[in-house]
């Protein structure tokens, strides 16, 4: 064969070779259309929106929405954010099978690029924990090892310290944004070339960098932190305390214990329909004579959400949050007995619990806390209390009963003629994917406009002066009320200390792992198409996604159906992040909002609780560094020397009723009760040298459930 013949098949063996070479090993998927098919997250699913923090918004592909409309209602929400989530799960496609225990914080990791406008965090390494490989799918999940900072941008970084399931190293991924196949112009070379820097910030060690990807984490307490400055710069009227009324029209709603013999709670449970109770006035007797009134008033606070129940998205940097009108709220204030101090009563706002209202845990609480000198302020959180119109009807010895707007703040969401007791929290479709993200901000915008009630001086028996220390405002919350608390607490600059009590994060988190499981189920059952992946499934709603708890080894997924319901949430999880307690549980104290101080804090929570499991109270104390605050009840050790111990000790902070629990209810209280009254300086033990509580947690946290059986 002539000499120039041979050059073309020369040529074509030299490229067939390198091809071979790259074929007989397994490297990372790199197709960047498409979100299941390359690196995820990554900045190539976003566009430029200089309206925001991060300079960028969240663009990812819509799917058929003829097909999947639930995921296109999702997709239409993420795509008003401004960055991917801050406890992201990442997805890393490859070509063949890995050793998934070659998979850890030494050969895939993250490092910070830092603020998007301090640079603050540059250089810091984050590692990664909960992974799972599918192997169906040759898909490789796993997420952040913690909390990353909020509007930060971030390298995800894989080596070929990851091992194929020969054994043998993976390969570097084929980089196609390094042709000109799908590349979007000016903003896909920036992408290049910042990947590229930080690509060699990633070469540490003897393991080479096989793939990269580049991702701009979410603004989480932006509107938050804006509407704060908006209600502080505002001098609203003050609290009205001429709510009630009797025969012979408009009375002060402030009631001197001694005389009253009942409160009556008609509760609107239906568009037409009520249900009958009592207040629970014998729980104030915890601590006899401690109380001496209860009133009750009313004032208006700045409504951000929309009918729809949502807070639209303004841009994180230039935008300002605006309210869409003002609802009137009812608060419940617990007057201590005794003289007055100078600067009137301390105050502790205290929140109650899911499917709970004011007239429930506050009143367990109250009678402690007046014992030290502490009044307890409180208000029924979003989409609770029964419908607004329900009523009290005091019931006084010697006078005529009072009537008084009960402040119930649900509605028949989804008009089926009931009022169920949390009806009105979450976003109404198409946009479920918020869930109760806006109803608790919402929440929290409530209570800081009922600190800056107590500011303006909240004058409840109408001399002229406040009857309230707008100097010593503190906060306690139970379960749900530790969870809109815990976001309070970050981003009120009021607040002098505060007790977040059996609190977590996130709401997904919470209902996947414990009691509230079922709704999960139902969310997903009621998905089009439907994501249920058991059968045959008795109740319609178990499923199975199969995810790893944090600190558990690598595993195979071998669930049918498990990783598109982790990637559901996933989604839910970041689109709900700005109402996610971890991402304000280092503003308390480790990184204070600018303007605001670190607060003294206890965060009281047990083991083995079914209702807000371990997990998720763990992640607000690493997020917040605050495990030197935690205090545990060691329920498992109560049960054992009392079997009359509820074996789930989620309600040990309230649960006054049996005998075998109030002497811990009441230890708890005291301890919330004197950290208060000593302004946040002293913590005691709620039993002494006793061992059930750990005063603080003995370290490691717990990242397991420890159900009792």
């Amino acid at each position: 064969m002539h000499r120039t013949a041979l050059r073309p098949l020369a040529l074509a063996c030299a490229l067939i070779v390198p091809l071979a070479a790259f074929a007989d090993g397994v490297s990372i998927r790199n197709d960047a259309g498409d979100p299941a098919t390359t690196i995820f997250p990554s900045d190539r699913f976003t566009v430029r929106d200089w309206s925001n923090t991060t300079f960028r918004r969240v663009a990812l592909p819509l799917p058929d929405c003829a097909q999947r409309p639930s995921d296109c209602a999702d997709v239409a929400v993420i795509n008003t954010l401004d960055g991917f989530s801050t406890q992201p799960r990442f997805t890393v496609p490859l070509t063949g099978d890995i050793d998934p225990a070659t998979v850890n914080s030494s050969t895939v990791y993250l490092l910070n690029l830092g603020d998007t406008l301090t640079m603050r965090g540059v250089g810091q390494k984050v590692g990664i924990n909960q992974v799972l490989w599918d192997p169906a799918t040759k898909t490789l999940a796993f997420e952040s090892d913690e909390l990353l900072q909020e509007h930060s941008r971030y390298v995800l970084i894989v080596t070929d310290g990851v091992r194929d399931s020969r054994g043998k190293r993976i390969q570097a991924a084929r980089d196609d944004d390094d042709d000109d196949r799908g590349a979007r112009g000016r903003d896909n070379a920036e992408y290049r070339r910042d990947l590229r820097d930080a690509k060699r910030h990633g070469e540490r060690g003897r393991d080479r960098v096989v793939a990269a990807s580049l991702f701009t984490t979410q603004s989480t307490t932006a509107d938050l932190a804006k509407i704060s400055r908006q209600i502080k710069a505002s001098t609203p009227a003050p609290v009205d305390f001429m709510a009630g009324a009797d025969a012979g029209g408009a009375v002060r709603s402030v009631f001197p214990l001694a005389q009253l013999t009942a409160i009556q709670f008609n509760r609107q449970t239906g568009t037409s329909s009520f249900t009958p109770g009592f207040l629970p006035t014998p729980a104030l007797g915890i601590a006899p004579g401690a109380v001496a009134q209860i009133a009750y008033g009313k004032f208006r606070s700045p409504d951000y959400q929309t009918a729809q129940k949502y807070i639209p998205a303004t841009g994180t940097l230039h935008g300002r949050p605006q309210p869409q009108g003002s609802n009137e709220l009812t608060l419940q204030l617990f007057v201590p007995a005794g003289a007055k101090p100078a600067g009137g009563w301390p105050v502790a706002i205290f929140g109650h619990g899911f499917t709970d209202s004011m007239y429930g845990a506050p009143w367990a609480v109250a009678s402690v806390f007046a014992s030290r000198g502490i009044a307890t302020l409180s208000i029924n959180v979003v989409g609770h209390g029964g419908g607004p119109l329900g009523t009290l009807n005091v019931l006084r010895s010697g006078a005529t009963p009072v009537a008084v707007n009960a402040g119930g703040r649900g509605f028949d969401q989804d008009g089926n003629g009931t009022i169920d007791s949390t009806e009105g929290v979450n976003a109404a479709p198409p946009r479920t994917v918020i869930g109760s993200r806006d109803g608790l901000r919402q929440t929290v915008v409530d209570l800081m406009q009922l600190v800056r009630e107590v500011e303006v001086g909240m004058d409840v028996d109408g001399d002229g002066t406040p009857d309230l220390d707008a100097q010593r405002i503190y906060y306690a919350g139970q379960s749900f009320g530790g969870i809109y608390g815990t976001i309070f607490l970050g981003v009120e600059p009021s607040l002098k200390a505060g007790v977040p009590n059996v609190p977590g994060g996130s709401i997904t988190e919470i209902a996947r792992l414990g009691a509230f499981r079922p709704l999960t189920g139902i969310a997903l059952i009621s998905r089009l198409p439907s994501l249920i992946n058991v059968s045959p499934n008795p109740t319609g709603i178990e499923f199975n996604e199969n995810m790893p708890l944090r600190n558990e080894p690598p595993r195979i997924n071998t669930v049918a159906g498990a990783m598109a319901i982790q990637q559901l949430l996933d989604r839910n999880e970041w689109v709900q992040q700005s109402g996610n307690p971890v991402s304000y549980a280092e503003r308390i104290r480790k990184n204070p909002l600018p303007g605001n101080a670190a607060k003294p804090v206890l965060v009281q929570f047990a083991k083995g609780d079914f209702t807000v499991p371990n997990p998720t109270t763990s992640a607000i104390l690493r997020a917040g560094d605050l495990a030197d605050r935690a205090v545990f009840f060691r329920n498992d050790l109560a049960v054992a020397a009392d079997p009359t111990v509820p074996k789930n000790p989620h309600t040990f902070l309230t649960n006054i009723a049996s005998a075998g629990t109030v002497a811990y209810a009441v230890g708890a209280q005291q301890q919330i009760a004197v950290f208060f009254a000593t302004h946040g300086t002293t913590v005691i033990d709620p039993d002494g040298a006793g061992p059930f509580f750990e005063v603080p947690i003995t370290l490691p946290l717990p990242e397991g459930l420890s159900y009792l059986p």
